[in-house]
């Protein structure tokens, strides 16, 4: 009898601005994963929104997916089918005679919105198949800035002050938009889109005459626009959260950007920024972001893994929460993977980890009932 491995459906690519990350981070996972345990199966989502079976040699960086690259395939949110179905030119028609590609789990790398978010989640969910990450909930909390800002209020986490706004409202009021804003807070500030990840969308406002290109392009991205203070002279510091009930924090790093702050260029493109493992720091504020971090994921309910963003101001060493990733960049030199590397976890070790984090969730999720009756 032959051995196999977990098949493990390694998810890529996707319908976001962040299609080119999540290649690098798939490429990373396949290089690392223990192949003796698991079989993983590459599955790239195209610009599109196709699914297309893929081989290892195909994944590469720099180069977007297309439909050319392998036999189509479907999820269906039934989980019965046991696997992802091969598609012929059309949707509706199904190959009767091949079976499903049969999988054991999914590993989700897709990063920002149709991915990150929780959509992709609410259909492995529907589907019945473990998957690597935070569940609906948290997903969607952690991808909208907006809602993940009132759960940390709620949660006494500190943050900095911000004002929120609709791209609808945006468009026909810019004047008292400006206005509301300089009357909340000092200058600089950070224009941010609601729903986006790896800075796309962000800048960076010094006064008023900057105001609505920031917001223009902010609004290029999402229906929610945030205006946020910023905080001068902080240090970027990171930790990362690892586990499901009973999660553990990682030693903390910090970013050193190369550009005035840690913007899309400055992360991949200019090569400029560096990383601090571990930070520099004195161990009463190490101690008090590793429990702002655990404070932070529980109040989204996450699981599996997430990165949490703080922002340390220098004079006073006041902390503020910046924002969580529940699916940060994941390639072998991403801060996340690198965090736990230094905290004597390596990046294979961490990608088996997070496996049979996945598969504790989905047997935790079994234990619900689905039927009652009434004594």
């Amino acid at each position: 009898m032959i051995h196999r491995g977990i098949r493990t459906g390694i998810l890529f690519g996707g319908r976001s601005c962040e299609h080119e990350v999540s290649i690098q981070s798939a490429r990373g996972v396949l290089s690392a994963i223990d192949r003796d345990k698991y079989e993983p199966v590459p599955i790239g989502v195209t610009k599109d929104g196709e699914w297309v079976l893929m081989r290892d040699d195909q994944v590469r960086p720099g180069k977007l997916l297309s439909r050319d690259c392998g036999p189509k395939l479907n999820l269906l949110p039934d989980p019965t089918c046991a696997g992802l179905l091969r598609l012929e030119k059309t949707l509706a028609m199904h190959r009767k005679n091949e079976d499903p590609v049969a999988l054991d789990l999914i590993f989700p790398l897709i990063h920002g919105p149709m991915g990150e978010d929780g959509t992709v989640q609410g259909l492995f969910e529907l589907a019945g198949i473990p998957y690597v990450g935070s569940g609906v909930l948290a997903s969607a909390a952690g991808m909208d800035k907006v809602i993940m800002k009132g759960l940390f209020e709620r949660a006494g986490l500190p943050l900095t002050p911000c004002r929120t706004f609709l791209r609808s409202r945006w468009d026909h009021e810019h004047a008292s938009i400006l206005n509301e804003c300089e009357a909340a807070f000092a200058y600089p500030w950070f224009i941010k889109p609601a729903n986006m990840g790896s800075s796309v969308g962000v800048s960076k406002v010094h006064e008023r005459a900057e105001f609505q290109s920031a917001m223009d392009e902010a609004a290029r991205y999402d229906r929610k626009l945030i205006v946020e203070a910023a905080v001068e002279d902080a240090r970027e510091i990171e930790a990362a959260v690892l586990g499901n009930d009973r999660p553990k924090v990682s030693v903390l790093g910090e970013i050193i950007p190369g550009n005035e702050f840690y913007d899309y260029r400055a992360k991949y493109v200019d090569n400029t920024s560096g990383l601090m493992i571990p930070a520099e720091l004195p161990d009463s504020v190490v101690k008090r972001i590793q429990s702002l971090s655990l404070t932070a994921y529980w109040a989204l309910d996450c699981a599996g893994l997430a990165r949490v963003d703080f922002l340390l101001r220098r004079s006073d060493h006041a902390v503020f929460v910046s924002e969580i990733n529940t699916l940060p960049g994941f390639t072998p030199i991403s801060m996340y993977p690198k965090l736990w590397e230094a905290s004597g976890i390596s990046y294979t070790e961490l990608i088996s980890q997070l496996i049979e984090l996945a598969f504790e969730r989905h047997a935790e999720r079994r234990r619900n009932q689905t039927t009652y009756s009434a004594a």
